[in-house]
């Protein structure tokens, strides 16, 4: 099954083209493109996302980065153009300009560039709809549903959180993959600048949400942070960086906010104000000394936190498998935490490679393929984008 996956949560613009195969029991992939076109130098001078200019780019990156990702997988071929005007594609313009009608760059595009183009030898398309920015996903969403309706392919809805899930079991290079077999019940711990979750998997597709954030999410804390200290976004490497760089400089003394509650929730409002409160403390400007004890304390806190939570539920749902997602798996110190952790308990550890923490459209297709195996297909008049969209229920 050829699947061309759609990711626009955030401010990656992303899409990827697979070959699979094996179903759910030996599931493989050969991956003929895979392109993640990300926005985060526009978003430096904010501090962080803005939506409404996430928005605007992916509407002027998807058609370029279609046309590349179909150059790539050999699957880029004009029609003949007396087609485009007298064809299926024309009797459906009046369909896209209605979906496109917010994003004219992405419609001007579409017309000028992707109908011309004879239909690819695609079996479905996929597309994550939710949880993310709203705005942002909005335009992945529509882009998708247009696709789909263009070249009369089935379309696959895939939640944002469950790519992460997918991403952490991926074995190979950057031709061919497999998906790592998992021993169940397993711990999912999901951390991004929007999320910070703790699940069980029964099994792929069967998700219990054990605790979040109240609050911000642990990348949202890294962003803020850097902010405070005045170093660049993303927060989260350029924290760890000079924590890093603090050597043997003592850390910044931080609270650990809820570490010995009795339930699995997490809350870094708290951590972050500690943080802000010392700056104000020092009475002047932060030295680079200054920033490198803060942020080793910070990162130090964090860390604390993630691992005596990720151990608390390890133990009390009898967990065979740990899994980390999201683009603060990055982060050593954490991978570090749960390494220790696992190999002391006897329990196997799942991390993404670095290139698959941060958003990514091969996450999406692998999940899709999965998702497709059931025949878990959407309408693409009325599929919706859904920002606030939950994996598992308490």
């Amino acid at each position: 099954m050829r699947i061309l996956a759609i990711e626009t949560s955030c401010d990656e613009t992303a899409i990827s083209i697979v070959d699979a195969s094996g179903g759910q029991a030996r599931p493989a992939f050969k991956i003929l493109a895979n392109i993640t076109l990300s926005q985060a130098k526009l978003h430096a001078e904010y501090g962080g996302v803005f939506p409404m200019l996430a928005k605007r780019e992916h509407a002027k990156n998807l058609v370029p980065v279609l046309l590349q990702a179909l150059k790539d997988a050999k699957l880029y071929a004009k029609d003949r153009p007396s087609l485009n005007c007298e064809g299926r594609s024309f009797a459906k313009k009046a369909i896209f300009e209605e979906m496109l009608s917010r994003e004219p760059e992405l419609l001007a595009g579409l017309i000028a560039d992707v109908l011309p183009l004879k239909a690819p030898k695609i079996d479905a398309i996929a597309v994550t709809h939710g949880p993310g920015l709203e705005p942002a996903l909005w335009v992945g969403v529509n882009f998708a549903r247009t696709l789909a309706i263009l070249w009369d392919l089935p379309l696959v809805p895939v939640n944002h959180m469950e790519g992460h899930i997918f991403g952490s079991l991926v074995e190979g290079n950057a031709k061919k993959i497999t998906l790592a077999k998992l021993k169940f019940p397993t711990l999912a711990l999901l951390v991004s600048g929007g999320h910070t979750e703790l699940l069980v998997v029964k099994k792929l597709g069967e998700y219990k949400l054990l605790g979040a954030t109240r609050d911000d999410a642990i990348g949202e804390a890294f962003d803020k942070v850097a902010r405070m200290l005045g170093l660049p976004y993303p927060g989260g490497p350029a924290i760890s960086k000079i924590a890093e760089d603090a050597g043997a400089l003592e850390a910044t003394p931080l609270p650990r906010p809820m570490i010995k509650s009795a339930d699995h929730d997490f809350s870094f409002a708290g951590l972050k104000t500690a943080v802000l409160y010392t700056i104000k403390k020092l009475g002047h400007e932060p030295t680079e000394d200054d920033k490198r004890r803060i942020a080793k304390g910070f990162q130090e806190a964090v860390v604390d936190v993630v691992a005596a939570k990720v151990a608390g539920a390890a133990r009390k749902h009898k967990v065979k498998t740990i899994i980390a997602g999201g683009g603060v798996a990055a982060n050593s110190q954490i991978r570090a935490a749960l390494a220790h952790f696992a190999d002391d308990q006897k329990i196997a550890l799942r991390v993404p490679p670095l290139h698959l923490t941060t958003d990514n459209a091969l996450m999406i297709a692998i999940t899709a393929y999965f998702l497709a195996t059931k025949k878990k297909f959407a309408n693409p008049k009325t599929l919706k984008a859904d920002g606030n969209l939950h994996l598992g229920k308490r």
